[in-house]
């Protein structure tokens, strides 16, 4: 008969546990982050900064100098056109979800990219992680978006190594916002 008196306070704690987590998980995902939408433009395109050219495509996020972006919930939609000698007019459109799974994206034989995307804790920088395969040539890419308070500039951090050079290189890349 003494154990049952012990049995209801118990009962009560697991309850409130049961009830308390699922309140705690719901808390953290609402989490204030920053909004990416709007047209960007920088002076040269990402991969630039560093020398390296990692896009494998004409239009590609990494190597252009203007984008548009879209933010949705679970992910960023960004629209790029680009235009060169041997292309009148390019247009791409990527999307970067934002739960931290692979995305492959192929252009042709040996040459394509994966890439994952996530927040950071406080929600206020993206981190993408890219592997670019050009054939023979693999390129590892971390790009680190952060969002000026003021909301008018993007400031890439990226650090790139590859198969072909050892060492890491970093740079900086800044988009200003046009509209």
């Amino acid at each position: 008969m003494k154990n049952k008196r012990y049995v209801l306070p118990y009962l009560i704690i697991i309850i409130l546990e049961i009830i308390y987590s699922p309140l705690q998980a719901q808390h953290k995902n609402d989490t204030h982050r920053a909004n990416f939408s709007g047209e960007w433009k920088s002076k040269e395109p990402i991969t630039m900064g560093g020398n390296i050219v990692c896009a494998y495509i004409v239009g590609d996020r990494m190597n252009v100098k203007t984008m548009k972006i879209t933010q949705q919930a679970d992910f960023l939609n960004i629209a790029t056109t680009n235009s060169t000698i041997s292309t009148k007019f390019s247009r791409n459109q990527e999307q970067l979800a934002f739960n931290g799974k692979e995305t492959e994206m192929k252009q042709g034989d040996g040459i394509g990219k994966k890439f994952t995307v996530k927040w950071s804790d406080d929600g206020q920088n993206i981190t993408i992680n890219t592997v670019v395969h050009m054939k023979e040539v693999i390129h590892y890419v971390q790009e680190v978006w952060n969002l000026s308070k003021d909301a008018k500039t993007i400031t890439v951090q990226a650090n790139a190594k590859s198969n072909v050079w050892g060492e890491t290189r970093s740079w900086k890349t800044v988009f200003d916002k046009t509209n």
